[in-house]
């Protein structure tokens, strides 16, 4: 057990991170073995997913990740697996009630304030 404050503290934040790194491998493993036994669009979008989390909190090195989704895609490619439909905000979803504001002049710029010559 560390007897300094700031290694205990260490000790503490390195056990969340465990946990914290614990799950998301886990999750990253279920989504791939669920798409490998049953290659679909949505569990194929599932797995790349969690390749990018693994990738962003830094578990996995993003050539890795790069290899890894080109390989989940080239087997939905072999299934014939549709890629899921995304799922984007379209305007004419948006209520009509709503009125666009005015758009307003863009303030003039100023010309920058001559400094004074200096004095010799």
């Amino acid at each position: 057990m560390p007897i300094i404050k700031s290694a205990k503290k260490r000790v503490k934040v390195a056990k969340k991170a465990t946990v914290r790194n614990s799950k998301t491998k886990r999750s990253l493993k279920t989504a791939i073995k669920a798409f490998t036994s049953k290659p679909e669009g949505k569990s194929h979008s599932a797995a790349q997913s969690n390749v990018d989390k693994a990738v962003k909190k830094g578990l996995m090195h993003k050539n890795k990740a790069a290899r890894l989704k080109k390989q989940l895609s080239a087997k939905a490619k072999a299934a014939g697996a549709k890629p899921a439909a995304a799922t984007t905000k379209k305007a004419a979803a948006k209520p009509a009630a709503k009125k666009a504001a005015p758009a307003k002049k863009p303030a003039a710029k100023k010309a920058p304030a001559k400094k004074p010559a200096a004095k010799k």
